[in-house]
């Protein structure tokens, strides 16, 4: 949010130094993630990966510290989206009510992050995400830092104490993930993004009606 203007910042455009790190980042995780859907995330080495892509493993290194990242690369634009949200929301609305209000319009786009949407692609990559206890516990480090950022925002946007923001970014942030979870969990058991529809967007205000409960001061 601009201080001055009170309107939301928008985020400046990578240069071309940064333009073509980012596609190479995106090139090595995107030929380690079709390894990993071919034969298994535990099955590939990281020699393989750097094959695959023509790199050496020390390059790989230097743009991956570790093989989970690799994987997680795909949802990394999503790191500190909450937090995103809360900061720019338009003035007068709530932080939950801005956080709501997102992910009804995620659901909405099958976002996968949301974990409905069955292109086989992404349903591929989440039974990958779900099923590899590595990689769950690597999300757990990304969702860590979403949490810290949430609760800045918090802290600094929405009027809460610490302790509160630290408290009301945990849950927010577990929230989404279980939310995520249900969803995938909706689809692997033979339904349609349409026919599961509703039921997120009921599950997520059943969620966001609980964490207004507890945090009607946010």
């Amino acid at each position: 949010m601009n201080k001055e203007t009170g309107e939301p910042e928008k985020p400046r455009e990578p240069g071309l130094r940064d333009r073509k790190k980012q596609r190479t980042r995106q090139t090595l995780s995107d030929a380690a993630i079709a390894l990993f859907l071919e034969r298994g995330f535990d099955q590939v080495p990281v020699a393989d990966v750097a094959a695959a892509a023509d790199v050496s493993k020390p390059t790989l290194f230097r743009y991956f510290p570790t093989k989970e990242d690799l994987a997680l690369h795909r949802i990394a634009d999503h790191q500190g989206e909450a937090a995103r949200v809360v900061s720019n929301r338009p003035p007068g609305q709530s932080p939950l009510d801005a956080l709501r209000a997102h992910f009804h319009a995620r659901l909405d786009a099958r976002d996968p992050v949301t974990g409905l949407n069955d292109d086989a692609t992404v349903r591929a990559f989440n039974d990958l995400l779900y099923s590899t206890p590595s990689l769950l516990a690597r999300l757990v480090q990304y969702s860590n830092h979403d949490r810290d950022a949430l609760a800045e925002a918090l802290e600094r946007t929405g009027g809460a104490d610490e302790l509160t923001a630290k408290l009301a970014s945990a849950q927010i942030i577990t929230i989404h993930q279980t939310l995520a979870h249900e969803n995938w969990r909706k689809l692997t058991s033979g339904r349609t993004t349409d026919e599961a529809l509703p039921e997120a967007h009921a599950d997520a205000d059943r969620a966001y009606d609980l964490l207004a409960t507890g945090l009607a001061r946010l």
